[in-house]
């Protein structure tokens, strides 16, 4: 009677090892998203799509049009078009937390969501590539593009996080 227990003992903690070993192991890299560099993203990125007519942005830039701070990204790239009236925009940001991507990505839809506003009566081929936009979110990585390549630059962001 006591081997009968022994062995359903044993059958119960052998289950609970298998499923915590099960556990950790999927726990371990999220959404598979390699760690790599923001400037290999970037480079990923102009090998399908044109930054020529468009400017490098610094933090001082991030932080007046998406309203982001230092402490929150780790890198970022910020493309934006040279003139006021133009649409296009590139940022690629990594953020130091996952659970900053969330509060970054808010941020950037009331960008999207004042540009609408902005250019919705006075420029609406531009408009167009706003509603057109892509955001996107990859573990700490997020992604913003408002330009024709969006769908290209998308594929690219994915790839270089492969």
């Amino acid at each position: 009677m006591h081997t009968g227990k022994k062995n359903k003992y044993l059958f119960v903690l052998s289950a609970v090892m298998i499923l915590c070993g099960i556990l950790m192991g999927c726990s371990g890299k999220k959404e598979g998203v390699k760690d790599v560099s923001v400037q290999t993203i970037e480079e990923r990125i102009k090998q399908v799509a044109s930054m020529e007519d468009m400017e490098k942005g610094d933090m001082n830039r991030l932080k007046k049009l998406y309203h982001i701070d230092a402490d929150e990204v780790q890198d970022f790239v910020l493309y934006t078009a040279e003139a006021n009236v133009e649409a296009n925009e590139l940022a690629v940001i990594k953020v130091k937390q996952e659970n900053q991507a969330e509060s970054v990505k808010e941020k950037i839809k009331k960008r999207i969501e004042a540009q609408e506003v902005k250019l919705k009566d006075y420029r609406p081929e531009q408009f167009y590539l706003v509603e057109k936009h892509v955001l996107k979110v990859k573990g700490l990585y997020i992604l913003f593009t408002v330009c024709e390549d969006a769908e290209q630059i998308e594929s690219a962001f994915s790839e270089a996080l492969k």
